[in-house]
C-alpha cells in the first residue's frame, strides 16, 4: 500500500494536524482529523453502534477542497 498525500489542514502549523491521503491500490480516502467530543460520538451513536475498530473524526470545512480534490483522484482510480 502507498497512500498518496493530498494535504494538512492549512490553519495549522503543519504538524499533528488533520491530514488527507488516498490509497493508490484500493482508492481508499485516508482522513486523519482530531477525535470527535463526547457530545458529537453521542450524536453518532444515535444512528448505530460504533465499533471499536473505527472512529469518529473531525475535519475542518476548510478542507473541502483537499477532499473534493481526493475524491476525484480515488473516483479516477476506481475507473483504471
Amino acid at each position: 500500500m502507498s497512500l498518496l498525500f493530498f494535504g494538512k489542514d492549512p490553519n495549522t502549523d503543519g504538524d499533528e494536524c488533520p491530514t488527507v491521503w488516498v490509497d493508490d491500490k484500493s482508492a481508499d480516502l485516508v482522513l486523519q482529523g482530531w477525535k470527535a467530543d463526547a457530545q458529537t460520538e453521542a450524536d453518532c451513536l444515535e444512528v448505530g453502534h460504533i465499533p471499536e475498530s473505527e472512529a469518529v473524526i473531525r475535519i475542518p470545512a476548510r478542507m473541502v477542497p483537499l477532499l473534493r480534490e481526493a475524491c476525484d483522484a480515488a473516483e479516477r482510480a476506481q475507473l483504471r
